[in-house]
């Protein structure tokens, strides 16, 4: 009879370890988010120090935006068993919650057991540039591939961010000459737009939107360079299009309030202004006609003379 007891003894954990391994592969082939999760989790219940039902647990809570079960879930198997891609994956999490400085001791101990993850020295440069740290963003971006499109991309924000215009223009430059695509031409005219070169940001929105019909940002940036460049009857075209994409888009009611005016359509003025207001006091009940009501907006925030300018009227008419 004790051998009995010891056998089973024995066998146990063996039967346990099997049935948990199981609900882990059915977890990893299920589709339904909930599905995987409740998999993990009886894996966990069977065997609970099983840290690869923790980790794809992890995984698929961050996949739901469940990013304080991911970190739980992460943390559980940093304890026992820590790696990179563990660190990796929880300072992506805290990073997602807006977690900057966890974020970054996270990267920086993924970085620290796997100096040759790319990856993660990216991830630790973009979050110092959150942290607004942007000499050490640079620092750190300088050290990988120089080539490499989204490098030269947050290598010219951070220089933008400390006013070096020439470095900022030469980085967003290799990152168009590097990879002619929407975003390169994209994110160099936004930089032309905030130092106010209109005609060379239109021309890059420009060809960002025509290398992506779906890129609505392009169009409508290309219809703010026209209104400023005085050419409203392409930036009349330009904001229609967005409007016409999606009828909400208050920037682009206003832009096409402010274009009308300027070709001297009242009637259209009036109209596409109030729609604005409609849309704005749907989430500001208690917010006046005055231009506060305007202030979520881009026109308030990024072109607030533009719209001072001719606000009395419009809002008068």
């Amino acid at each position: 009879m004790k051998k009995l007891t010891i056998l089973v003894l024995i066998l146990l954990p063996l039967f346990g370890f099997t049935q948990a391994n199981k609900f882990i592969r059915k977890g990893q082939r299920a589709t339904d988010p909930q599905e995987k999760i409740s998999l993990f989790s009886e894996a966990i219940k069977l065997e609970p120090e099983n840290l690869d039902a923790y980790f794809y647990r992890g995984v698929t809570r961050d996949n739901i935006g469940d990013h304080n079960g991911a970190i739980m879930d992460y943390t559980k198997v940093i304890f026992f068993s820590p790696s990179a891609d563990v660190y990796f994956n929880r300072g992506n999490s805290k990073y997602s919650l807006m977690d900057y400085f966890g974020a970054k001791e996270d990267f920086e101990k993924a970085i620290e057991l796997d100096t040759s993850f790319i990856q993660a020295k990216y991830s630790l440069a973009v979050t110092k540039f959150n942290l607004e740290d942007y000499e050490s963003a640079i620092l750190d971006l300088k050290k990988m591939n120089p080539k490499t499109p989204n490098i030269l991309m947050l290598l010219g924000q951070s220089y933008e961010a400390l006013d070096d215009f020439k470095n900022a223009l030469l980085s967003y430059t290799s990152a168009v000459l590097n990879s002619p695509d929407t975003q390169t031409f994209y994110a160099r005219g936004q930089f032309y737009m905030g130092i106010n070169y209109y005609k060379n940001a239109n021309e890059d929105f420009t060809m960002s939107a025509s290398l992506d019909n779906t890129n609505v940002p392009a169009f409508f940036f290309t219809a703010v360079s026209y209104y400023f460049l005085g050419e409203f009857d392409q930036a009349l075209n330009y904001f229609s299009q967005v409007y016409k994409y999606d009828a909400t888009d208050i920037d682009a009611a206003i832009g096409l309030a402010l274009t009308y005016y300027h070709l001297k359509d009242l009637p259209n003025t009036k109209l596409y202004f109030q729609k604005a207001k409609n849309l704005l006091k749907e989430s500001a009940l208690d917010e006046d006609d005055g231009i506060n009501l305007f202030k979520d907006t881009y026109w308030f925030q990024k072109q607030q003379y533009a719209l001072k300018k001719d606000f009395e009227t419009l809002n008068n008419l």
